[in-house]
């Protein structure tokens, strides 16, 4: 394939109209790593038009330039484009105002925060709900009392959800009462990233691929998310949650929907949304003897990796004890006539020995082997991060061999050198969305409850202990007890180079 060396990443785009952004946590890591960054990179791109408000909102007591200047030290630090157009930090900063205000709080004084919207009836307003989700309902019903909800308003959702099904109801009947569904935007940056997003045009663009995207073709489907790090400053956080709640629930459900889905009637929010649905609630259903046979969870204890001592979970964490499984990998398949029989496989993990997400497409075996030396059968691999493409595995003719030996090659695509572009940060697409209203790549309210009602017997499984927690060495894969899973259906996990 022909490639061509990386295109700035500011290269100038048509602008959107301008709109009114109000984040609230806007002194939070998110903000500072993902939130303003993403809106750099569009204003890098020529789409912020002038008199665009990015309002920030936190309890924190800030002058205007006080924030700003938090901004340029958090965009020259986060911001890929900070690096190559420096010079436009200071243009971008004027678009940034601050409202020292507790949001929950619906009797608070909210002046200065309405004076800074625009009342224009066709101007998109968007509140960035980027707090603990306890606050969700309060920041709703608080935005509701001070009279702020437009009919171009939206409010966007971080993950997670609630913690379970009932906390997940209580967030979204609570945040309803105020704002129409279609005006809730609940976000998973999983959904923002191109490759993700890819997996579509993969399949459905390609017929050669979606003809041969059933159980005649595929013998199972692994999806890995794998980070090198371990908990850090979320350890508090992350104890509350785990790799369930934290990964599998929200991200990996909606990547396995994506590869799984049928064809939608066309790529609107509605279409496409109907089709996930379908799969989330096509999933086998966890019993007590399922999550006993079909899960594995561990938690990571320290390790020498690369000379280097890794402190453990509980080290990081600063306690004595925890049940909270920082790895797991469990096997679930799909009750539809394309899936019948093939098994899909999640893996995710802290302190693993590799960063990865990816997504691996095994294919069956020649029912009949005209050559005996056939390699172990095909493989297709969705690479989402970091080294985003994509890979085919083919047999081939050994030409430094006699006779009709074979080897494996590979067909592989880098997307960031195949396009010559630098692919963007998931949040630059979801934020640009949000504003226009497109919620093609936002999670549906009943597409949180199907997740939550399939993952809660997994949770109240665990709690129960019929599946007791292992440990295993920082910088390692995870339990070995994992190849179980796979093993028993005669598959092994496709690892990667490391």
């Amino acid at each position: 394939m022909t490639t061509g060396s990386t295109r700035d990443a500011s290269s100038v785009q048509p602008p959107i109209a301008p709109f009114d952004f109000v984040i609230v946590g806007a002194t939070g890591d998110l903000t500072m790593r993902k939130l303003l960054p993403a809106f750099f990179e569009q204003f890098c791109r020529g789409r912020i038009a002038g008199g665009t408000k990015i309002i920030g909102a936190a309890r924190s007591d800030l002058t205007d330039e006080a924030y700003r200047q938090r901004a340029k030290e958090g965009l020259q630090q986060f911001a890929a484009s900070a690096k190559s157009a420096p010079e436009k930090i200071e243009a971008f900063l004027p678009f940034l105002h601050y409202v020292s205000l507790d949001m929950s709080d619906r009797h608070a004084d909210w002046t200065r925060l309405t004076s800074l919207l625009d009342p224009g009836a066709e101007r998109s307003r968007v509140f960035y709900v980027a707090t603990a989700p306890r606050l969700y309902v309060p920041t709703a019903e608080a935005i509701a009392h001070n009279g702020l909800i437009t009919d171009t308003t939206r409010l966007v959702l971080e993950k997670p959800i609630g913690t379970d099904l009932a906390s997940a109801d209580a967030i979204n009947d609570g945040v309803g009462k105020h704002f129409r569904e279609e005006q809730v935007f609940r976000i998973d940056h999983y959904l923002g990233k191109q490759t993700v997003q890819n997996i579509l045009a993969l399949r459905f663009a390609n017929p050669v691929l979606e003809r041969i995207w059933d159980a005649d073709s595929i013998a199972c489907v692994q999806i890995t998310a794998a980070e090198t790090v371990g908990v850090g400053k979320r350890g508090p956080y992350y104890d509350t949650a785990g790799a369930l709640r934290d990964m599998v629930q929200n991200h990996l459900l909606q990547v396995l929907c994506l590869v799984a889905m049928e064809p939608p009637t066309a790529l609107s929010a509605t279409d496409l949304r109907d089709e996930k649905l379908k799969i989330l609630r096509a999933l086998k259903p966890m019993t007590s003897a399922g999550v006993a046979r079909d899960t594995v969870r561990g938690q990571y204890v320290a390790a020498a990796v690369n000379g280097e001592q890794i402190p453990g979970y509980l080290e990081d964490l600063g306690a004595p004890a925890s049940h909270t499984e920082t790895w797991l990998a469990l096997r679930t398949e799909i009750r539809t006539p394309r899936w019948a029989g093939v098994p899909f496989y999640i893996r995710t993990g802290k302190r693993m020995a590799r960063k990865e997400t990816e997504i691996v497409i095994q294919f069956r075996p020649q029912p009949w082997p005209v050559f005996q030396d056939t390699p172990e059968p095909g493989f297709l691999i969705l690479r989402i991060q970091p080294d985003e493409g994509v890979s085919l595995s083919l047999s081939s003719k050994d030409p430094t061999a006699p006779g009709f030996r074979l080897r494996e090659a590979q067909l592989d695509v880098s997307y960031p050198q195949a396009f010559g572009v630098r692919y963007p940060d998931s949040y630059e697409d979801l934020l640009m969305a949000a504003v226009a209203g497109d919620q093609v790549l936002f999670i549906r309210r009943d597409e949180v409850t199907a997740a939550w009602q399939w993952v809660e017997p997994i949770l109240k499984g665990w709690a129960a202990d019929v599946r007791p927690m292992e440990t295993y060495a920082a910088g390692t894969q995870g339990p070995a007890s994992s190849d179980a899973l796979l093993a028993r259906d005669g598959f092994a996990w496709k690892e990667s180079a490391i």
